[in-house]
């Protein structure tokens, strides 16, 4: 991976969706502001008591696709990166959920950030283009 995807996938404001599966094949996806990249192979997201939550505990394995809308609203100028990951911890407790509460707390306030129930830290696999004309994901962001 790269620096340029770090500084490409924590930029703000961004249109993030993030993709999972319960065991069984059962989808959802959601849109989410939370996961930041903190080095070139591991993401960490926040997550509430949800659909994703409960599908990553069965199913680690997750997309998230940021998405950058093109001006004039054709197909071909849009920008993104779709991220394949699995998720590697879950933590409900401890120094990074910790700190994450009180950065959404600082933001959203203390009711927002009291509903964060985990930290899921994620090692990132395979990076593929938004839309995959046959270029590299270099190319789409």
């Amino acid at each position: 991976m790269s620096t340029r995807l770090m500084d490409y996938f924590n930029r703000t404001p961004r249109i993030g969706v993030l993709g999972t599966a319960s065991k069984d094949g059962k989808v959802d996806v959601a849109v989410f502001e939370s996961p930041q990249m903190i080095d070139e192979k591991t993401v960490v997201a926040v997550l509430t008591k949800n659909r994703t939550l409960a599908n990553l505990q069965e199913n680690p394995n997750a997309v998230y696709m940021i998405v950058k809308p093109a001006e004039m609203g054709m197909m071909e100028g849009w920008k993104g990166v779709r991220v394949y990951m699995r998720m590697k911890e879950c933590a409900t407790s401890g120094a990074t959920l910790d700190a994450y509460r009180k950065e959404i707390a600082e933001v959203a306030g203390d009711e927002v950030a009291a509903m964060i129930h985990a930290a899921a830290t994620f090692e990132v696999g395979e990076v593929r283009p938004l839309v995959d004309m046959g270029q590299g994901w270099e190319k789409s962001i």
